[in-house]
């Protein structure tokens, strides 16, 4: 019982002395640079920077074992390199931070300042497009399909032809059919509005893309790792369906699935889209206890 009593009065006298060193802005600060560390490291670990901080990891433990081992040569060396650290990584990592920091533009932080979302008007938009995709999938008949965000497309908008018409199913299957003169390009989604069609995108260098996906694929991926965009893809060979989303492709997706997808990147939380279903299963069993 004495050896608990003097465990708890060292730990209070180490409290004690600990508040009366540091600070509650000491505590804040640690606690919003551990955040900012690890959203860093986060988005880092989703992108082809990983493998390049991998490699700075082992740069500095090699330098660190270079200096307990007193190697003097090979410490130096390191010690020169590292002295141009901070420019070799803006370099390495300018796709990266420009993202970043275009994401740091366009957060929460401005919500204020942005325009409200028409949820009526969109979710129509989204109906509309799921109708076409589920149309030209079937035939098939290639589509790349952007919706813009809170990161501006206008570089690409203007690589393409503006049109700026309300959203219809019939619009985007002439856009896209065969002999269309704008076929060959994607088409832009603003507040509801198709901004602009056969825009050229940039294309994704993402290595771990599988071999046997398209331009129009690589290309969806590449736009939605440049910006927060929402890419839907028709593939021209399988008519298969999929969506690019932070770089990442979900594939093979189904007419019910994409419409899912776009809400909940676009209007709804995760818990409002599963709410969404639950209610939609919950009828469906209304009806056949009915029949």
């Amino acid at each position: 019982m004495d050896t608990i009593r003097e465990i708890i009065s060292l730990i209070w006298e180490v409290l004690y002395s600990l508040r009366q060193t540091v600070s509650v802005w000491d505590i804040i600060d640690i606690i919003v640079i551990t955040f900012l560390i690890y959203r860093i490291l986060s988005y880092m670990h989703k992108t082809s920077a990983s493998s390049v901080i991998k490699g700075i990891v082992v740069v500095l433990l090699v330098a660190w074992g270079a200096t307990v081992l007193e190697m003097n040569v090979l410490s130096f060396v390191l010690r020169q390199v590292l002295q141009m650290g901070v420019v070799v990584l803006v370099v390495l990592f300018q796709p990266e931070l420009r993202k970043l920091f275009e994401r740091v533009g366009t957060s929460r932080v401005g919500i204020l300042f942005r325009k409200r979302v028409d949820t009526e008007n969109l979710e129509n938009v989204i109906n509309g497009v799921a109708d076409a995709v589920e149309i030209m999938s079937k035939e098939p008949t290639g589509a790349i399909i952007v919706f813009e965000r809170k990161v501006g497309l206008n570089d690409y908008a203007v690589s393409g032809t503006k049109i700026d018409a309300q959203i219809s199913s019939e619009l985007i299957q002439n856009v896209f059919y065969h002999n269309s003169p704008m076929h060959d390009g994607a088409i832009l989604i603003r507040d509801g509005r198709l901004l602009a069609a056969a825009c050229m995108l940039p294309l994704s260098n993402n290595i771990n893309l599988s071999r046997d996906l398209g331009m129009r694929h690589r290309a969806a991926a590449g736009i939605s790792e440049r910006s927060d965009a929402v890419a839907v893809v028709v593939s021209e060979q399988t008519g298969s369906i999929s969506v690019a989303v932070d770089g990442m492709l979900k594939r093979n997706l189904t007419r019910e699935t994409l419409e899912m997808l776009l809400k909940s990147e676009l209007i709804y939380s995760d818990a409002l889209i599963k709410k969404e279903k639950k209610e939609k299963k919950k009828n469906l069993a209304n009806e056949e206890k009915k029949k």
